[in-house]
Formats: structure tokens, C-alpha cells, sequence
């Protein structure tokens, strides 16, 4: 049996894992190797972890998140107003599968932004397109995809994520064209998909920071209606380099 042709054949396939594997077991002494059906569950195995790293680092790439954080780097306990099991459950699959929305707030340096992306690693983990953008990225994207025409694509590409991460609401004014977009965006994704805001405003506070009174009620409307709603406390974590 020529191995080498057939190694080449299953990475022409694209079967980069199962070729590898297979390649390893014809180097195995005679008495070592499996049976053909071993061999065949070991290759499709390799072929399948392989693939599902390679999706992951894909997502976690695409995502660009601001930190590379991991849900158990998260301080819980009662002076943040955070618990270890709200952390644990905003990371599984859930809220994605409803469709639900994390709302975030506190003040600067509590660990908001820390939290949203450590609850959107975990997202990616598990298999869902995430993408974060700070309000101030969100806005620019906004204006240079209507400058160069490729807003609807743009717009597109945001509402069929899984999940949106938009940090630091609140920061800047939002433009006329913003205050649309967003709504645009909520709407495409109401009861589809999934959106993390972080702000150091209160949410009592986002209906005049709107400045717009019908279009602040249609965001707040679809922001809110299904949302986990986490007020951070305490004092700044940013000189502790810990969230």
C-alpha cells in the first residue's frame, strides 16, 4: 500500500488532521497499529478536534475583543454586586439561544468592559460569531462604510452575528446617523440574536443620552424588553491590573 499517496490525497481533501494521524500510525511498529476500524474512529476524531480549534481561533479572531479574558479571572463577590453563578451562567449557551441581552454599568475601571468580553470568549468557545466594537469604533465604522458604500454590507455583517459587544456607551454623543444605525441593528436582531452594552451611565440614564425621543424609545424598548441587567460596584480595579 503506498501511504505517502494516500496521506497526500486526504490533505488534497483537506483532511490535514486525518492525514496526520493516519501518516503517525503507519509509522507505528506492526504490533502497535490498530485494527482498521480503531484507526478510521482515531482519524475522524483528529479531524473533528482539529476543525473545531481551527473554527474557534477563527472566532476569536473575528471577534476582536479588547481583552483576552476568561470568565474565572472575574471577581465575584458581594462588594462588586457580581456572583461567581451569574458569571457562570452568562457564559454558557443560553442567553444566546434566547436571544437575550446583557446590560452592564458602573463606573469607570469597575471591570464592565473585562466581563462583556469575557462573557464573548467563552461565546466564541462555544461556537458563536461574536464582534466588539467601543462606541467610538461603532460610530467610525458607521461613517467610513457610508463614505466608501459598503454600509448595507457592513450592516448586514453586524446583524448576523451571534452576538454584539458594544462598549462604553454613553461616552460620546451619539450622531444622527448612530442613533439610526443602532436602532437599524436592534431591529434586524430582535429575538435573533444577542447584544452585551456596557456603560457608565445608569440605564434610567440612556433615554436622554439618546436625545431623541422616539428613537430612544424604540433602542430602549428593544435593549431592555429580555435583558440580564449587572450594576458593577466598587472602587476602580485598573491600578490591581485584576476585574
Amino acid at each position: 500500500m503506498d501511504t505517502e499517496k494516500t496521506v497526500e490525497q486526504l490533505k488534497n481533501l483537506r483532511l490535514i488532521a486525518m492525514a496526520n494521524r493516519y501518516q503517525a500510525a503507519c509509522q507505528l511498529p506492526i504490533h502497535e497499529q490498530q485494527n482498521m476500524h480503531e484507526l478510521l474512529a482515531n482519524m475522524v476524531q483528529a479531524e473533528l478536534e482539529f476543525r473545531q480549534e481551527t473554527k474557534t481561533k477563527r472566532l476569536l479572531k473575528a471577534s476582536k475583543l479588547r481583552y483576552n479574558a476568561l470568565p474565572e479571572q472575574v471577581i465575584c463577590n458581594n462588594e462588586r454586586g457580581i456572583t461567581r453563578e451569574q458569571v457562570l451562567r452568562l457564559s454558557d449557551s443560553l442567553f444566546l439561544e434566547k436571544a437575550e441581552n446583557i446590560l452592564i454599568t458602573g463606573a469607570t475601571g469597575c471591570g464592565k468592559s473585562f466581563l462583556a468580553c469575557a462573557i464573548g470568549r467563552s461565546a466564541c468557545l462555544l461556537g458563536y460569531k461574536t464582534v466588539y466594537f467601543s462606541m467610538n469604533k461603532f460610530m467610525e465604522s458607521i461613517a467610513q462604510s457610508r463614505l466608501d458604500g459598503t454600509y448595507l454590507k457592513w450592516v448586514k455583517y453586524i446583524s448576523n452575528q451571534d452576538l454584539i459587544i458594544l462598549d462604553d456607551f454613553g461616552l460620546k454623543p451619539l450622531t444622527p446617523d448612530a442613533r439610526l444605525t443602532l436602532l437599524e441593528i436592534l431591529e434586524d436582531r430582535y429575538s435573533k440574536g444577542s447584544t452585551i452594552l456596557t456603560s457608565q451611565l445608569p440605564i434610567e440614564s440612556w433615554h436622554e443620552f439618546i436625545n431623541h425621543p422616539v428613537l430612544a424609545d424604540a433602542i430602549l424598548d428593544r435593549l431592555t424588553a429580555s435583558a440580564h441587567r449587572i450594576p458593577l460596584k466598587g472602587k476602580s480595579l485598573r491600578s490591581r491590573k485584576i476585574y
